[in-house]
């Protein structure tokens, strides 16, 4: 028996996204001229998005403990890819931003990352480009509608 259309749609996401980001991961994780690891590239992206990040929410992001997010986002700055400065308002509080050198090697990185999976589109038409698109922008909302529930 088929289960909802909701319930069928979410077999083909969970199907789906694990082989999409393993892809991405790997890519990244071949394309980085650095040879950063996952953690690092994922901390990485992470900061991107939230500039001045705490150590404590890279570590949330990443599913790990303090102490090895510290480690971590260490060798990034030791690499000049992350700038660690004191809170101004908070001394015990870190906070993490890209330095112009990680943000080129980043955005480097996520380029080819980009344009190997564009080489894997080409095959498809045009239109079946655009339900894919549709696709994602619907599902990209509905997780997004998702996390602004969950807001304080």
């Amino acid at each position: 028996m088929l289960g909802k259309p909701s319930e069928e749609c979410a077999v083909k996401v969970m199907d789906t996204i694990p082989l999409l980001m393993r892809f991405i991961r790997a890519d990244m994780r071949e394309n980085s001229v650095a040879s950063l690891s996952i953690p690092q590239l994922r901390s990485m992206l992470f900061i991107k998005r939230n500039p001045g990040a705490s150590l404590s929410e890279v570590a949330e992001h990443l599913g790990v403990t303090c102490a090895t997010a510290s480690t971590t986002t260490e060798r990034l700055v030791q690499r000049n890819f992350i700038q660690r400065n004191d809170h101004p308002q908070e001394r015990r509080r870190v906070v993490l931003n890209l330095t112009p050198e990680g943000k080129q090697h980043l955005e480097q990185t996520l380029a080819q990352t980009r344009t190997h999976i564009a080489d894997l589109l080409e095959s498809l038409t045009t239109e079946e480009i655009a339900h894919i698109e549709e696709g994602l922008t619907l599902l990209k909302h509905a997780f997004e509608r998702s996390e602004l529930k969950k807001a304080p």
